[in-house]
């Protein structure tokens, strides 16, 4: 007989994903949400029970008392550390989501001298332990904790931020709007380098079914999810903009003029937050199923099919006010003090040392390689 799985969420950018791929794969899916959601993608097989999993009585009632036992229930939303309580005994395996925040120095790169997370930050990495650090990232971290003491053998997930299809904080829509506003000009700080881990939602929900699929070497575990490649922000605006048929100018700012910049930062300093996937990839096999580069093309596409109106949820979040007057008074106050910086020579100009060997390095001492 088939696997029976309660997915608590699944209509969300990685549980649609999430819960096609049970279905494909023989089991029997029911899905537990609030019903605001409904999406023409969830396959008509998929059962629903409607409730808040944010409230353990509308749960329980959902559930009813005699509720039978699921051999795996997957919570991707609501309040995890009570459904991890409600769902004790009640199920066979038990995997969960959480977020990288748990990662001591996401949110607060200033924990670490001189600041920014290590990089790459793998599972076995510090946790948030004070909330006087880090009060989101302290919670995240307890729910952790308070998911394997319920379910030794859970599997649980650290997601990123996320991009794709229904992302309710989209950041390519920053670019994607200034390309259909015809913008061909965009802000970056400290030349768009920041490498911030991202995750293609149908490459975290690949993820996810391999730990379902691989019960025995996901138990117990906390693993890293996110793409295989790390793209700077600078990378994600001209493969987004590309996408849409314009080659975008970048100009960049220190981080702290950049005030443009700040929805693709998402921090307060250009430091980079990278994850170490190594777990993931060597216990379960994962490779990305759509590399980034083509993944930021697909999702700019996406976002200009479905445009977002400037009072939607997902706009509001992203906190771009999209202030084009602003950000041209910026562009040329910064030409203009840039002018008058350059023009100072050096008496010996230094290089990039005989290390380099790329571009406008020294010339080759013989002309024939031999």
């Amino acid at each position: 007989m088939s696997e029976r799985v309660l997915v608590v969420g699944g209509t969300g950018p990685t549980g649609i994903g999430i819960v096609q791929g049970l279905v494909d794969s023989g089991r029997r899916v029911t899905i537990l949400h609030r019903g605001l959601h409904e999406r023409a993608e969830t396959p008509a097989a998929v059962q629903h029970l409607h409730a808040d999993p944010f409230s353990v009585a509308e749960v329980e009632a959902a559930l009813g008392g005699s509720a039978p036992r699921f051999d795996v229930v997957m919570c991707m939303y609501g309040r995890l550390r009570a459904l991890a309580k409600v769902f004790q005994g009640r199920c066979g395996r038990f995997l969960s989501v959480g977020g990288v925040p748990a990662h001591r120095g996401w949110m607060n790169p200033w924990l670490y001298d001189p600041p920014g997370l290590p990089v790459p930050v793998g599972e076995e990495g510090a946790v948030v332990t004070d909330p006087e650090e880090d009060e989101k990232g302290y919670r995240v971290a307890r729910t952790e904790e308070v998911v394997f003491d319920h379910h030794p053998d859970a599997t649980h997930f650290r997601y990123p931020y996320m991009y794709g299809p229904y992302q309710p904080v989209p950041r390519e829509w920053s670019i994607v709007r200034r390309v259909r506003d015809g913008r061909g000009r965009m802000i970056v700080a400290e030349g768009g380098l920041t490498l911030h881990h991202h995750g293609y939602t149908p490459n975290v929900s690949h993820a996810v079914l391999l730990a379902v699929e691989q019960p025995e070497r996901a138990a117990g575990r906390i693993y890293n999810v996110g793409d295989d490649e790390v793209l700077t922000v600078a990378q994600v605006v001209v493969l987004a903009a590309r996408a849409l048929g314009v080659e975008m100018d970048l100009v960049s700012m220190p981080y702290d003029l950049a005030v443009p910049a700040r929805p693709l930062m998402t921090q307060p300093l250009p430091t980079h937050r990278v994850l170490d996937l190594t777990r993931i990839r060597s216990e379960l096999g994962y490779r990305d199923v759509v590399p980034a580069r083509q993944a930021v093309a697909e999702t700019a596409r996406w976002l200009d099919a479905h445009p977002l109106a400037p009072d939607s949820p997902e706009a509001t979040v992203l906190g771009d006010p999209f202030d084009y007057a602003a950000e041209d008074e910026l562009i040329a106050r910064w030409e203009a003090a840039r002018g008058r910086v350059g023009g100072v020579s050096f008496a010996v100009e230094p290089t990039y040392g005989s290390a380099y060997s790329g571009p406008g390095s020294r010339p080759r001492t013989r002309a024939e390689f031999e």
